[in-house]
């Protein structure tokens, strides 16, 4: 299997950046960072500070997929708020500087945990972190569109059916060979997604990988990878970020099975209401979570069918994409699995 290469023109995007970093270095070292399946993403480094770039994938493309234009307004415009994103610096979209659109931030130091048990944390420290990450969603999704000029970002009204839509374009599009319980769920979900009037900024991938953690302390310092993001349902958004309740390391990196009592990690429900309290949002009954805990393991099914697809076209960014989407299977098989046993699905 092939992967991009880290083969950008470093002239070519140092002539570019003089226009926004005035005091740039004399010379750029640019290196991937490992890891990460949608935009590549390379540490920018002119011997005085570092930087951050993110482009597009070479080669052909989903339709609306890897919108980089998109992470850069959001984070852009999120510059101030009470939710921890890096600088921007610029947006180029012109793709003959260095091939294809790409925007550059400040690097943000910090730590970033893949584990959602937290291996590397004593018992208070993963309580005081889940709780500073529950502080942070919950920032996010009070922040109201129209206050940081993102009212346009997305539209308003019926979430959950046009996602549900789009996923499933999505993943007929990367399909490689066909998963029955992705079929079954295609078939059962939109009769069965819950009217919600909710309305604010949605991340779309709020994994633990995707916060950079301050070195030291217990604390989130920098929200990455907004490819995803868009204007819609909060509680769809936090469903996706509570996942890890429910797969386990070996499904994809979850914690479902471990004793979260002696691990200091907050239950689900304890989680869920602490991040209702902090945002005021109304209770919410387990037949309806369940309905969006289902769609999010169908629509994170659908990202790794879309990982696995660019695996066998030799377009992914990194090197372990064909074991990750390989993963689309076992996520679909688990969200129909959950839809039969809680809601009866047939």
């Amino acid at each position: 299997m092939k992967t991009e290469t880290p083969s950008i023109d470093v002239l070519a995007l140092r002539r570019y950046l003089l226009a926004y970093i005035q005091d740039l270095g004399p010379v750029l070292e640019v290196e991937p960072f490992a890891g990460g399946q949608s935009n590549p993403t390379y540490l920018v480094t002119d011997g005085q500070r570092r930087y951050v770039l993110r482009k597009k994938p070479a080669g052909d493309l989903l339709p609306s997929a890897h919108a980089v234009d998109r992470e850069y307004r959001v984070i852009n415009a999120l510059q101030g708020t009470g939710v921890p994103v890096a600088r921007t610096i610029c947006l180029c979209e012109d793709p003959t500087v260095i091939g294809t659109p790409f925007y550059v931030m400040d690097f943000v130091q910090g730590r970033i945990f893949w584990d959602p048990a937290l291996p590397e944390l004593t018992g208070p420290g993963r309580r005081a972190l889940y709780d500073d990450i529950n502080r942070v969603v919950a920032a996010l999704h009070a922040v109201r569109p129209e206050r940081v000029g993102l009212q346009d970002y997305g539209r308003q009204g019926h979430f959950l059916a046009r996602q549900m839509a789009r996923w499933t374009r999505q993943y007929q599009a990367s399909e490689t060979e066909p998963i029955e319980a992705m079929h079954q769920l295609m078939a059962w979900l939109p009769a069965h997604i819950p009217v919600s009037e909710a309305h604010g900024i949605v991340h779309g991938d709020l994994r633990l990988d995707n916060m950079i953690i301050h070195p030291t302390e217990p604390r989130v310092v920098a929200l990455l990878d907004w490819e995803l993001s868009t204007l819609g349902d909060p509680l769809a958004d936090l469903a996706y970020h509570m996942l890890p309740w429910h797969l386990t390391a070996q499904e994809f990196r979850g914690m479902a099975g471990s004793d979260l009592r002696s691990l200091e990690i907050p239950a689900e429900r304890e989680y869920l209401d602490l991040w209702r309290q902090r945002t005021g949002s109304p209770p919410v009954s387990e037949e309806t979570w369940s309905v969006y805990l289902i769609y999010n393991l169908f629509r994170l099914a659908a990202i790794l069918q879309g990982i696995a697809r660019r695996a066998r076209d030799g377009t992914a960014a990194s090197a372990n994409a064909q074991e990750t989407g390989a993963q689309a299977k076992p996520v679909a098989d688990i969200a129909w699995k959950l839809a039969r046993q809680r809601l009866g699905a047939t």
